[in-house]
């Protein structure tokens, strides 16, 4: 068998992709949180005995990076002092991890000799991790102690033995330890699978062979970056965006700055420019904007190549420590989703400069952070933690996604039947809100709002969000996506509107309602065809007084005193036409 083999290859390389999805189905089925078996906040992957990434299983966009540094902290700090039965854990986002919730496990694999020829990869987002507010989650921490339980580069077994001193250190730190430790039982159970997959392929190509095929994998992939990018025009382009705050100092914009150049196979992404670290919790490490550069532009390339170290090595990322796109200790980080979100848009803003044709508007901004935490009458602790998805910016072939991941996600949505059985909670809307995306010859995906009264006697509510003030882009002449919204107790007169970010306590029988940005438009709404204009009144998701005012069209034969509120028979019989009027002066007739 010789590596260079396509045949041997192709098979190796859909093998070992098999087996990171393997690991990923293991966790999502013997998972204990709803964080991980309903939205799948976790990744699994193979790695070389370098730490390189060799295999991602179909999960996380936001973990492309993540897994290979957090290795490779863990290796540089054991060197050879790594023994079959071994697994290893981090979580410290100062030596290689992300932030606290995010529980990095590692197994080395052997073949029969002293040292690994591989290693298995999870990462999942704990319920708990200790800290100042349940789900140790929240934006309004202002260093790293205040978030949780922090775990250095340790060794959770050794020689098949459990570290019994680290065990009970996590079960005496977290809120809800049995829901913890089983979700770590469950990223062990997928590191067994892993090893049994391995057992199977070394015994197909043997051990040098693994290596071989593993190196010829990544190879492939960098071949392939190297390919697409080539087929690009060289250029630079730079684009700012700006977080609305950092929930510490509110009403002051925080600029992210992206800059994007292409010379021949290679491409480089700065973020040089970008804001100095922030009080607030949502800075960023270094693996965690290189996912987002990585993401961004894996995207706009011509070729779905397997995920891996070879998409990596063409793409250069500058991040300046000491910015939010790389925070120092002790920088807060727990919330730092946000900003790698909304980098993901702010890249694909410098991009879309360069390659209009190939990037789509900015979407909701990212998903938003929900927990809501407390004790009930027994003092039992309940932790919900939500991550609400909701659309894709317009693309200039097609409209947005409605009720969508982010694709730097990739997470599901949670079940609302789910939520109420398991805590003290009533779910009372999960709808689209109409007029929300962004207007366009191909319109920006729709927003979503989910709404939930508390049942316990008082419980601790945290919620990551943005875009209430700057609203997701459009491109070409797109519109913008409509702003972000938090609402407590909506409709009844102690009604309030809340701000993006915020940690606040939340009482029985109150109602906090919380609405996703909608996403930005692309082309000239004028220039939309009037079936797709329809389609959407009909559906809904949009109004015929928008759609007069956006999209320059009138209701034939109707009466005009049909508005948002006509009945789904009148919306049936409605019919649409441009109105004959200039791109000022539009209305709506009978």
């Amino acid at each position: 068998m010789q590596a260079t083999d396509p045949i041997t290859a192709e098979l190796f390389r859909n093998a070992i992709a098999a087996l990171g999805d393997e690991m990923v189905l293991t966790i999502y089925r013997t998972a204990y949180s709803g964080v991980l078996k309903n939205i799948m906040d976790y990744s699994a992957a193979l790695c070389d005995a370098q730490g390189r990434l060799a295999a991602q299983g179909l999960a996380l966009p936001g973990h492309l990076c993540s897994i290979p540094v957090a290795l490779q902290a863990v290796l540089g700090h054991f060197g050879d002092d790594i023994a079959e039965g071994d697994i290893l854990i981090n979580n410290d986002p100062y030596d290689g991890g992300m932030h606290l919730p995010d529980i990095f496990i590692f197994r080395p694999l052997f073949a029969g000799g002293n040292k690994p020829i591989a290693y298995a990869a999870t990462i999942c987002h704990h319920t708990d991790v200790g800290g100042r507010v349940p789900g140790s989650n929240a934006s309004d921490s202002t260093e790293i102690y205040a978030e949780g339980l922090r775990i250095p580069p340790l060794k959770l077994y050794e020689r098949g033995q459990p570290n019994s001193t680290l065990f009970r250190m996590i079960d005496r730190n977290v809120r809800l330890p049995g829901r913890v430790l089983g979700d770590i039982r469950s990223q062990l159970a997928a590191c067994e699978i892993a090893s049994r997959g391995m057992t199977d392929l070394v015994g197909r190509y043997g051990a040098d062979g693994v290596v071989a095929l593993m190196n010829e994998t990544m190879d492939y992939s960098e071949r392939l970056t190297r390919h697409c990018l080539a087929e690009l025009p060289d250029g630079e382009a730079t684009f700012t965006d700006w977080i609305d705050d950092d929930q510490i100092d509110v009403g002051k914009p925080i600029p992210l700055v992206c800059t994007v150049r292409k010379h021949g196979d290679a491409m480089e992404v700065d973020w040089t420019g970008s804001a100095p670290q922030v009080k607030g919790a949502i800075n960023n490490t270094w693996s965690y904007t290189a996912a987002m550069s990585f993401t961004a532009v894996k995207s706009v390339l011509s070729i779905n190549m397997p995920n891996n170290d070879g998409v990596f090595r063409p793409i250069k990322v500058i991040a300046p420590a000491g910015t939010i796109t790389h925070g120092k200790l002790p920088a807060a980080c727990a919330a730092r989703g946000l900003t790698g979100f909304r980098g993901v848009d702010c890249c694909f803003g410098a991009l879309a400069r360069l390659y209009p044709d190939r990037v789509m508007a900015a979407g909701e901004g990212g998903n938003t952070g929900v927990t809501i935490g407390g004790y009930d009458k027994d003092l039992q602790p309940f932790i919900y933690v939500d991550f609400l998805s909701g659309c894709w910016g317009a693309r200039p072939w097609a409209d947005g996604l409605d009720g969508n991941t982010s694709m730097f996600a990739n997470m599901a949505s949670f079940s609302v039947e789910v939520i109420e059985a398991e805590n003290p909670l009533e779910v009372l809307d999960y709808e689209f809100v109409p007029d929300s995306g962004g207007a366009g010859r191909f319109r920006g995906g729709m927003a979503q709002r989910k709404t939930w009264r508390m049942l316990a006697d008082e419980g601790v509510l945290q919620v990551r969000a943005d875009r209430q003030v700057h609203q997701p882009y459009g491109l070409q002449g797109g519109a913008s996506g409509a702003a972000g919204r938090n609402v407590l107790d909506p409709g009844q007169a102690t009604e309030q509107q809340l701000h993006a970010k915020l940690t606040m306590t939340l009482r029985k029988g109150q109602v906090f309602r919380h609405e996703l940005p909608g996403a930005g438009g692309y082309g000239d709404p004028l220039t939309r065809e009037l079936d797709l204009v329809e389609k959407d009144l009909r559906d809904g998701l949009v109004t015929i007084p928008r759609a007069a005012q956006d999209y320059g069209v009138v209701a034939q034969g109707d009466p005009p005193q049909i508005d948002h509120s006509a009945s789904e028979t009148l919306r049936s019989q409605l019919r649409v036409g441009r109105a004959e009027s200039n791109r000022t002066g539009r209305s709506v007739a009978g």
